[in-house]
């Protein structure tokens, strides 16, 4: 038998997004976003209200970085949640972080986080389905210490999800199967 739940964002697992971007004087600002997906190959797509100081400075620089928060940084990846850009001037000094400017686009790399897409901000969509910020992916980095090799190893990275239905945060590290061929097995 299944049971009704209240109506909440109801997809999981969210992704916890770490988007920085600059402020005008300079200082870093970072937001935990998790109404955030990749539009299509290269394109970055987040659900974020133009109230939002991110967005103002997404605007104002034309570009951001994302960063995929991960479970040694889930207190920071929290605090930049919950308190806003709009009230406290430089919310990132007291994250105790660190930050380096991208190479690529006019906005900072948050050294702690493994995993960062660096993006061109294309427009914003302000209808009411509309997507709010979107952006072109054009550099990916990530930390050495979540290589094996050459190859990004996502269970190195240890990434953090954010559950919607009781407000948790899980650690994504386990691979489960192989894509586009274990379900092959079912195939006749």
């Amino acid at each position: 038998m299944r049971k009704k739940l209240s109506l909440t964002e109801g997809i999981f697992p969210m992704p916890v997004l770490m988007v920085a971007t600059y402020n005008e004087d300079g200082s870093v600002n970072v937001m935990n976003a998790a109404w955030g997906t990749m539009q299509s190959r290269g394109n970055v797509a987040l659900k974020l209200t133009e109230t939002h100081k991110t967005v103002k400075n997404i605007k104002a620089r034309g570009a951001f970085t994302i960063s995929i928060a991960d479970a040694d940084h889930m207190v920071e990846a929290d605090y930049f949640g919950v308190v806003s850009g709009n009230d406290t001037a430089d919310k990132f000094a007291a994250s105790g972080l660190t930050a380096v400017p991208s190479e690529i686009v006019d906005a900072p790399i948050i050294s702690e986080f493994p995993l960062c897409l660096e993006c061109e901000f294309i427009e914003y969509q302000a209808n009411e389905y509309g997507c709010g910020v979107i952006g072109k992916v054009v550099n990916i980095t990530a930390d050495e210490r979540v290589m094996k090799g050459d190859k990004l190893d996502m269970s190195l990275v240890n990434a953090i999800a954010f559950d919607p239905y009781t407000h948790g945060y899980y650690k994504v590290t386990e691979r489960v199967g192989e894509a586009f061929k274990d379900g092959l097995k079912l195939k006749k």
